[in-house]
C-alpha cells in the first residue's frame, strides 16, 4: 500500500493554528447563546463541532495539494461528510412532543456553526467575520425583539 508523504511535526504553523484557533472561538461563542438560554447543544457541542468542520477542511485541502490534485481526492467532499453528520446532531436535538416542536432554531444553530468551521477551514476571512456577526446578531438582536413585542405564551 503506498501512502502519502507524511507532514513533519515542524510544519505546525500561525495559519493552521489560527484557522483552527477560529473556530474554536466561534463555535464557542455560537454555543454561549444556547447554552445561557439551557438549550440542549451548548458550549461544547458547537465549539467542538465548528473546531472539528475547520480541522476536516484543512486537512482535505492539505491531502489534496500534498497530492498533487492527483487521484480521487476532492475536497468538497468535506461540505458532504459536514452535512451528513451536522444532520445527526441536529436531528437528535429535535423533539416533538404534544403538537409542538422545539429545538429547531438550535438545530439550524449546529447547522450554521458547522459552515462557519468549514469556512475557517478554508482560510475564507471575510466569509467567517460575515457569517459570525449575521449569525450573533441573528441570536441576540432577534431574541430581545422576541422577548419585547412578541408573547412568549403564543406557539411559534
Amino acid at each position: 500500500m503506498e501512502l502519502n508523504p507524511a507532514t513533519p511535526l515542524h510544519v505546525i504553523d500561525g495559519p493552521i493554528l489560527l484557522r483552527l484557533g477560529a473556530a474554536a472561538m466561534i463555535g464557542l461563542a455560537l454555543g454561549l447563546d444556547r447554552e445561557l438560554r439551557g438549550y440542549p447543544a451548548g458550549l461544547r457541542t458547537h465549539g467542538i463541532l465548528c473546531f472539528t468542520c475547520a480541522l476536516m477542511t484543512i486537512s482535505a485541502i492539505a491531502l489534496h495539494k500534498q497530492m498533487g490534485g492527483e487521484g480521487n481526492i476532492d475536497p468538497l467532499r468535506v461540505f458532504e461528510a459536514s452535512a451528513a453528520f451536522t444532520g445527526i446532531i441536529a436531528a437528535g436535538i429535535i423533539v416533538t412532543s404534544r403538537g409542538r416542536v422545539r429545538n429547531l432554531t438550535t438545530a439550524a444553530h449546529v447547522w450554521l456553526t458547522a459552515m462557519i468551521g468549514i469556512a475557517c477551514g478554508a482560510g475564507q476571512w471575510p466569509l467567517v467575520v460575515s457569517a459570525a456577526i449575521v449569525a450573533i446578531v441573528m441570536l441576540t438582536a432577534l431574541r430581545l425583539v422576541e422577548d419585547r413585542w412578541l408573547d412568549p405564551r403564543e406557539p411559534r
